[in-house]
C-alpha cells in the first residue's frame, strides 16, 4: 500500500475493546486520546458494563462509542434511559447492531426499530453506526443485509464492516453497496495483530455460554490466525489497497478489533506509522 494511503488509514482508526475489569487501565496506559474507542456489549453480561466503561472513558477525554445492541434493550423507555445516561456522560456517537441475544431482552428484534426510536427522540447522537457484512451473515442473505443498510441510511451516519480476511470479497462488497446507492462512509473492520493463543484465552474469559457461542461462530478466525506464517494486518491491508483507497469506495478509516490486546495493537500501529514516515 502506498505510504500516503496507509498513513491516512492508520491515523483514522477506531479500537474496539471488550468491557473487562482491566480494560480501562489498558486504554489509559496505551491509547492516545485522538483514537476513538468503541466498547462492545455482551448478551451474557448485558448493557451495564458497556455503559459504565463508556462513561468512565469519556470522563478521561476519549471519544467513546458504546455498542447498544437492539436485542439488549427492553423497550422504548429503556432506550430513552440509556440515551439520557450516555448524553449525560458526553457521548455523542453510538453503534447500533441487532445483537446476538436469543431470545431478545425485550421488544426489539433488529436495529431498525431502535434507529427509528432514536430519530423520534430528536436524533440525540451526532453519529450513529450500523453493521455491514462483507462476508455472508450466517442467518441472513447478502442481498437482505445490503437492503437493511439502505433502510437504515436515513437514521445512521456510518457503517462498520464486520471482520473480513478476503480482499476480493471486501472489494466486491464495497462495489455492491455503492451500486445500491448506500452512500454512508464505511469503517473497515480489521483484526489487529492478535495471536491465536491469546484470542483463545480471551474467549474463555467472557463466560462459558458466551465463550462457546463465540468459538462456534468464529471458528474460521482461529484457522486464519493459525495458518502458516500467522495473521498479519499489514499484509492484509497491502492486499486490500485497491479496495480501500478507491474514491468510490467511501472508506473513512479502519475499525480495529483488538480483542483486548490493546497494548499490542497500539505498538503495531505506531511501529507501522514510524516506518511509513521514515
Amino acid at each position: 500500500m502506498g505510504a500516503t494511503g496507509l498513513r491516512a488509514l492508520l491515523n483514522s482508526v477506531r479500537y474496539e475493546v471488550l468491557p473487562a475489569k482491566s480494560t480501562e487501565d489498558k486504554v489509559l496506559a496505551h491509547v492516545p486520546r485522538d483514537v476513538v474507542v468503541t466498547v462492545t456489549a455482551s448478551p451474557v453480561k448485558g448493557l451495564e458494563p458497556t455503559l459504565d466503561l463508556a462513561g468512565r472513558l469519556a470522563t478521561h477525554g476519549y471519544r467513546v462509542v458504546p455498542h447498544v445492541p437492539a436485542r439488549l434493550l427492553r423497550d422504548d423507555v429503556h432506550l430513552k434511559e440509556v440515551t439520557a445516561r450516555l448524553r449525560e456522560s458526553g457521548v455523542d456517537d453510538v453503534f447500533v447492531p441487532a445483537g446476538d441475544s436469543d431470545p431478545p431482552a425485550g421488544v426489539y428484534d433488529g436495529a431498525l426499530p431502535v434507529l427509528r426510536g432514536l430519530s423520534e427522540l430528536g436524533r440525540p447522537f451526532a453519529r450513529v453506526g450500523v453493521t455491514g457484512y462483507p462476508e455472508s451473515h450466517p442467518l441472513i442473505h447478502d442481498d437482505l443485509t445490503i437492503q437493511a443498510m439502505w433502510d437504515k441510511r436515513e437514521h445512521a451516519t456510518y457503517i462498520v464492516s464486520n471482520l473480513c480476511f478476503d480482499p476480493r470479497v471486501l472489494g466486491e462488497w464495497l462495489v455492491r453497496i455503492r451500486r445500491r446507492d448506500v452512500t454512508l462512509p464505511v469503517h473497515v473492520g480489521v483484526a489487529g495483530p492478535v495471536q491465536r493463543a491469546k484470542l483463545l484465552a480471551m474467549a474463555t474469559k467472557i463466560g462459558v455460554g458466551e465463550s462457546t457461542r463465540f468459538l462456534t461462530r468464529h471458528a474460521s478466525w482461529f484457522m486464519r490466525f493459525a495458518a502458516p506464517g500467522g495473521y498479519g494486518p499489514e499484509r492484509l491491508l497491502s492486499r486490500m489497497e485497491e479496495a480501500l483507497t478507491a474514491p468510490s469506495a467511501g472508506v473513512a478509516g479502519l475499525h480495529l478489533f483488538t480483542f483486548n490486546q490493546i497494548a499490542e495493537t497500539e505498538r503495531w500501529r505506531r511501529a507501522l506509522l514510524d516506518r511509513v514516515d521514515g
